[in-house]
């Protein structure tokens, strides 16, 4: 009985990682860029279906309004102590959806200077709506790879309200300036560690959760930086692609 014990014990437990470093890749060779999702990191309000305990399908255990979720993963963060991020590229484009009385779903993206943009007209909920029943929303996306043991690239997408928020983090980064040889420069958006928490915000429409982004200071993890770098050379040179259908049902939920 003893050897029959000592026998399951080995069974159950887990191998030793120079096993796994040796087929290091095995199984994953098809697997390409396309084929992989780009986590949004994203907080949670009183309206999204990840704190609804009766939507089965996106409710996510032990989350609340005002935390921070990332929607691969599904690991949550306090809103109130945040997470760290390196930030490594900024887009900010126009993302034409189809609204969901007429079936929902994203339909195309703009660039911001396309001329569909002018041909919008504002309506009773604050969207830019198209000639054919489509709306545009102002979209800015922040790449960036978040801080840890194991540092993890993501994505947040900002609108409405939201872009207030993008635009001083960008000016944040912007108004960075370090003496280099030849004078004053500014460094890469990565080279700094920047606070990301969730903040309730108020206006005559209601009250929601939105972010609230402060600078940390340089980086100082050498890995963190690598993996940052890569990442924003990847998403430049347009090996990145960004699924956004995921973000069409928060879009339309919030009116604000």
């Amino acid at each position: 009985m003893k050897n029959e014990t000592n026998i399951t014990k080995k069974e159950t437990g887990a191998l030793a990682s120079n096993i796994f470093e040796a087929d290091a890749n095995i199984g994953s060779q098809n697997i390409e860029q396309e084929d992989l999702a780009l986590p949004f990191l994203k907080v949670l309000g009183q309206l999204s279906p990840e704190v609804n305990k009766r939507d089965a399908g996106k409710y996510v255990e032990g989350a609340e309004p005002g935390m921070i979720l990332n929607s691969v993963t599904k690991e949550l963060f306090d809103g109130d102590k945040g997470l760290e991020v390196l930030p490594c590229f900024y887009k900010r484009e126009y993302l034409q959806w189809k609204p969901r009385e007429l079936g929902g779903g994203l339909v195309s993206i703009h660039a911001v200077d396309d001329p569909i943009v002018m041909t919008t007209k504002r309506d009773q909920m604050n969207r830019d709506v198209l000639p054919n029943g489509n709306y545009l929303e102002n979209t800015a996306s922040h790449f960036v790879v978040v801080q840890g043991k194991v540092p993890s690239t993501g994505m947040i997408s900002m609108t409405r309200t939201q872009l207030k928020v993008s635009r001083t983090w960008n000016s944040m980064m912007m108004s960075i300036k370090m003496q280099g040889k030849n004078g004053l420069f500014t460094p890469p958006t990565f080279s700094h560690v920047y606070k990301l928490k969730s903040v309730q915000m108020t206006n005559d429409k209601g009250s929601w959760f939105g972010w609230d982004i402060t600078k940390t200071g340089p980086v100082t993890d050498q890995t963190s930086y690598s993996v940052a770098k890569d990442f924003a050379a990847r998403i430049s040179k347009g090996e990145i692609k960004v699924k956004h259908e995921g973000e069409a049902e928060q879009t339309e939920k919030s009116p604000y």
